[in-house]
């Protein structure tokens, strides 16, 4: 499964950003999806998730409130809109999916995800 994500920039500290990923030649209804971030010398870290009923999404908790993972099937599509940005979130963005049973649980562990994507930069500046 190639995922393809895009829509990182840069941007201000407190705007905003949408983040896609479409799964090419796949449907996206058909995988756990999720968003991952690493920054420079850190450890790659969950960022949300949406089960693949789509009735489920999950968030780290330092973006609770702020980012909005959703998906848009007609368009197979998952979005991550990100507010309010934080200059240390500036980091590589990836989107991940899997369609493991474990990925319901373990939603936020890299692990469950055997396809990821290529990665959108994402810069914020104060």
């Amino acid at each position: 499964v190639q995922l393809q994500a895009s829509g990182g920039g840069s941007v201000q500290a407190g705007d905003s950003l949408r983040l896609s990923c479409t799964p090419s030649g796949r449907t996206v209804s058909n995988y756990h999806m999720g968003w991952f971030r690493q920054a420079p010398g850190k450890e790659r870290e969950f960022v949300a998730a949406i089960s693949r009923s789509g009735g489920r999404t999950y968030y780290a908790d330092s973006v609770k409130g702020r980012f909005i993972i959703t998906r848009d099937s007609a368009k197979n599509t998952v979005y991550l809109q990100m507010n309010s940005l934080k200059p240390e979130e500036a980091a590589v963005y990836y989107c991940a999916a899997s369609i493991r049973a474990s990925a319901t649980y373990y939603y936020s562990q890299p692990d469950v995800y055997p396809y990821w994507g290529q990665g959108t930069q994402v810069t914020v500046s104060s």
